[in-house]
């Protein structure tokens, strides 16, 4: 059952709306967590965990258990088959977490209901938010099943198909890119390195190939159409036509796999009077860069740090400057990856000089800082 009243409800409880939940829990407030299903993530999907984002998560005691699980990863090159167009290294960053974390959303989502759990919190489930109203002292939510509940505030960390930003109105504007993209986790014997993200170029397309714990691969490709669950024979023909050529890698079998296609959309505003988005409910990109939930798990501290003062007394105006903060962190996220994604899927006709030009830069160490910098998101430290 629900409560009739809340200081915050959150809708969503994936990585965004779980962060929400234990900073406010955290720091001292009623929150109450609701997602519409029965249960959480079972599959990898978002693995990657960057240095800015141990960082903010560091003061809710999150960042030893998944330091303990993820594959700690120092490096993120570019690579035309076996030639090394671009070597990003994460050692050098001035940073607490000098690497790429990699972990699958289900261990992530695990650590923080647990967390949640310890602080004394829960996630209700399977409740389907359908409605809200506004005034000046709160918002009333409506459920599938008729119940009603009562918030100072509301946040909407329900994805990119949000409820809760349909319910309020705010735009989403964008577009989708024309390619599909597949998504394996296998496991991999042969060429292909334990403690590297390698995106590999060719003039097939582009393919990523990602360590995750328990030896397992991740491998996300573009392709003209992408099966609804790709299985041994098509992910060897990927890393066959597009992977290491000197000694190439070996499907061994696939694990999980699925398949997706890209939009790249923001919001018109993260906030509108007492409703609030965060994560892929206020904006989506391409996962060139492994980005996303990074973005989402940064809005979700903000959000919840800002909250928290507006419910001890300070002004409403933090959270107007939330917003106002927020949205050009995700425009230029969207615009790197954007950038990252439309230079793997060049013309075939376009791809030499693609190459030619980022081995060129990717000689330079200021260019290899600056994009390990970008990747790691501490560009946002204080954004």
């Amino acid at each position: 059952m629900l409560p009739a009243t809340t200081d915050v409800l959150v809708i969503g409880a994936g990585p965004v709306g779980l962060v929400t939940g234990i900073v406010l829990t955290q720091l001292g407030h009623e929150v109450t967590v609701v997602d519409d299903q029965p249960d959480g993530a079972h599959t990898s999907r978002a693995a990657v965990v960057h240095a800015r984002t141990m960082e903010v998560l560091q003061p809710y005691g999150l960042t030893e258990r998944l330091r303990a699980r993820g594959v700690h990863v120092p490096q993120f090159s570019i690579r035309d088959r076996d030639r090394v167009l671009v070597r990003v290294p994460f050692d050098g960053l001035p940073t607490p977490f000098p690497y790429t974390l990699m972990v699958s959303q289900a261990d992530t989502e695990q650590f923080l209901g647990e967390r949640l759990a310890e602080l004394g919190g829960k996630v209700l489930r399977p409740l389907s938010f359908t409605a809200l109203e506004q005034d000046d002292a709160g918002v009333t939510a409506t459920f599938s099943d008729g119940q009603r509940v009562r918030a100072a505030y509301l946040v909407g960390a329900d994805g990119m198909h949000s409820a809760v930003r349909e319910a309020s109105g705010i735009a989403f504007a964008g577009s989708a890119y024309e390619e599909s993209f597949s998504l394996a986790d296998v496991h991999l014997s042969g060429g292909v390195p334990l403690d590297e993200v390698i995106l590999y170029f060719s003039p097939e397309g582009m393919v990523v190939v990602a360590p995750l714990p328990d030896g397992v691969h991740r491998i996300v490709a573009t392709v003209d159409e992408a099966p609804e669950r790709p299985d041994v024979a098509f992910v060897q023909q990927l890393l066959g036509a597009r992977g290491p050529q000197a000694l190439p890698a070996v499907v061994e079998d696939v694990v999980w796999g699925s398949r997706f296609h890209v939009h790249h959309r923001i919001a018109r505003s993260f906030r509108d009077r007492r409703v609030l988005l965060a994560g892929d409910a206020a904006h989506v990109h391409s996962p060139a860069g492994g980005q996303g939930m990074n973005l989402g798990i940064e809005d979700a501290v903000q959000l919840g740090e800002a909250l928290s003062c507006v419910l001890r007394g300070e002004s409403p105006r933090l959270l107007d400057t939330y917003a106002a903060t927020r949205r050009p962190a995700a425009e230029r996220v969207v615009a790197l990856a954007d950038r990252l994604t439309r230079l793997a899927t060049v013309g075939a006709s376009r791809r030499p000089m693609r190459n030619l030009l980022l081995g060129t830069l990717g000689r330079l160490p200021a260019f290899q800082h600056r994009l390990a910098w970008r990747l790691a998101g501490l560009d946002r430290r204080t954004a």
